[in-house]
């Protein structure tokens, strides 16, 4: 692991994280903390939320020191809207606790937030992202809050002197505390009277129902956001929690947060970075029923733990960066097999160390690899030419890179058949011809013949360099330049032009996968066939 001090954002934080605990409560254990609504699709944004604070928790664990990662589930959160996709009829279940929302038609979960939580929950499991999960509703139901409550509300004056300060108009008789209903279960209740005494509190809902609740009592509510939030510093002594950039504008929860957790409720506001966006490039087939926005279930089916992992690792909270779902994903994996080889090599700067070590285990121990990791690219090429077929994809395995069995190429085998299925679209699809394109054969001048002869005559040597080394040669050797000469302007002119004619021959359009990988999936002969030759 790189030292601590370096250009690592991570180690910097953990020293930051390890020191304010030391002066806050030495000796206790170090409390980072994540909160995600699973109101909808948890996606990939939502999961910074999650992987800032469990890189800098792991950090401080693999230091040695005991850290806790908090993930508060707000399943006590109103259910605000029915999504595209949902029979409009769940717009009855506006206002309630997400708990009390019945999950969407056909699922097997409980309710809605087990709905939503549960995709989620499998994910973190395979990213290694270990934590302690809290159930707001088991939170508040269960009274665990009933003190802080109380404070808040004795306090309700001191609140609304915060939240004044950014308000445009005065708002008047402040409750920070919301019931839910007892009959109807949504939240479009108003207080009507409170006394600090006996904490008897009145309200009425839209429904017609009202009722007189004792406060000290009464477990069927919650506090406000911007008092929930600074409560929960204060009563789990966070030190550190990450949150997006729409929580720090002026008179947002993370501003006047930081001076109610003070104020009210005795705490100190945790070491808080703002996170920026996480972009998506490819999302063809994303379906109305995953809300359009791809979540981390969905990114683990097409790339391996890691790769995912680094990708969070390596960007500090601040600098956004995107995910590729289209064929952006097979420059990715370039870049993190070189980066592989490069640490092998010994030769990685310490933030990038830092990174690949973070992504590929945790203090807990190195997460699963594939044994034998070909390159992404040459995987989803074998794949959509075999169109997943076990066997030849084996021999053609076999011949690139000395595979003996599928299982040594897995789980990124899995992970790029999928992406194939999934993400390819149909016009890059690969489709071999069948039969020779006479027409365009006929069409051919000599010098394209002699380039077919000139491939076809090389293609003994059955090996993918000695196949790159041939594709990229004919036009050399038309030129009447040596095989290894540097490729001039007119050179790679010429080039382009061969492999255009290679792939109209072989499937069809202008391009494809890469030469040498498609010639050695069609097999000599049929290439042979198809060229004329």
């Amino acid at each position: 692991m790189a030292e601590s001090g370096e250009t690592d954002w991570v180690s910097r934080f953990a020293d930051e994280v390890i020191s304010q605990a030391e002066r806050r409560a030495p000796g206790e254990p170090i409390v980072c903390a994540s909160g995600l609504s699973p109101s909808g699709p948890i996606h990939l944004g939502n999961l910074r939320e999650v992987m800032t604070p469990h890189l800098v928790a792991d950090e401080i664990r693999r230091r040695g020191i005991e850290c806790v990662h908090l993930l508060s589930w707000d399943d006590y959160d109103r259910f605000r809207r029915v999504p595209a996709g949902i029979d409009p009829s769940w717009a009855e279940h506006i206002g309630k606790p997400l708990t009390s929302v019945p999950a969407p038609p056909g699922s097997p979960h409980a309710n809605w937030a087990e709905h939503f939580k549960a995709p989620m929950t499998e994910a973190l499991a395979e990213l290694g992202v270990e934590y302690r999960g809290i159930s707001q509703t088991a939170q508040y139901t269960s009274g665990a809050y009933r003190e802080q409550i109380l404070l808040a509300v004795r306090e309700r004056a001191a609140i609304d002197a915060v939240l004044s300060r950014y308000r445009s108009k005065q708002v008047e008789d402040y409750f920070p505390y919301k019931p839910y209903c007892d009959l109807c279960e949504r939240d479009l209740t108003t207080v009507t009277a409170y006394d600090d005494e006996t904490t008897e509190l009145a309200y009425t809902c839209e429904c017609g129902f009202g009722e007189t609740v004792r406060l000290a009592g009464h477990d069927h509510g919650k506090l406000v956001w911007k008092v929930d939030w600074p409560m929960r510093w204060a009563y789990e002594g966070v030190i550190f929690e990450p949150s997006g950039v729409d929580h720090h504008s002026p008179g947002s929860a993370w501003i006047v947060g930081g001076q109610i957790v003070g104020d009210v409720f005795g705490g100190e506001q945790p070491i808080g970075p703002m996170y920026a966006f996480v972009g998506i490039t490819g999302m063809a087939k994303m379906s109305s029923s995953k809300g359009d926005v791809p979540t981390p279930a969905d990114a683990l089916e097409i790339m391996e733990a890691p790769v995912l992992r680094w990708l969070y690792a390596r960007r500090k909270p601040a600098q956004s960066f995107k995910i590729a779902f289209d064929q952006e994903i097979q420059r990715l994996y370039d870049e993190w097999d070189a980066l592989a080889r490069k640490i092998t090599a010994g030769q990685g700067q310490p933030a990038e160390l830092a990174a690949y070590e973070r992504a590929v285990g945790t203090a807990a121990g190195p997460l699963p690899a594939t044994p034998h990791p070909v390159p992404y690219r040459t995987l989803a090429s074998v794949v959509d030419i075999t169109t997943g077929h076990a066997e030849q994809t084996l021999r053609i395995l076999g011949d690139l890179d000395a595979i003996g069995s599928l299982d040594e190429a897995r789980p990124r085998l899995d992970r790029a058949q999928r992406w194939v299925d999934d993400h390819l679209s149909a016009d890059q699809r690969t489709r071999v011809r069948e039969s020779p394109d006479e027409e365009l054969l006929d069409s051919l001048g000599p010098g394209e013949r002699e380039s077919l002869r000139l491939l076809a005559d090389g293609l003994d040597d059955w090996t993918i360099d000695a196949l790159t080394t041939l594709v990229y040669g004919v036009p050399k050797i038309q030129a009447g330049l040596d095989p290894d000469a540097k490729a001039t302007p007119e050179l790679k002119a010429a080039q382009r032009s061969f492999f255009a004619l290679l792939y109209r021959l072989l499937v069809g359009r202008d391009t494809g996968p890469r030469l040498p990988t498609l010639l050695m999936a069609v097999g000599a002969d049929r290439v042979r066939k198809l060229v004329g030759v």
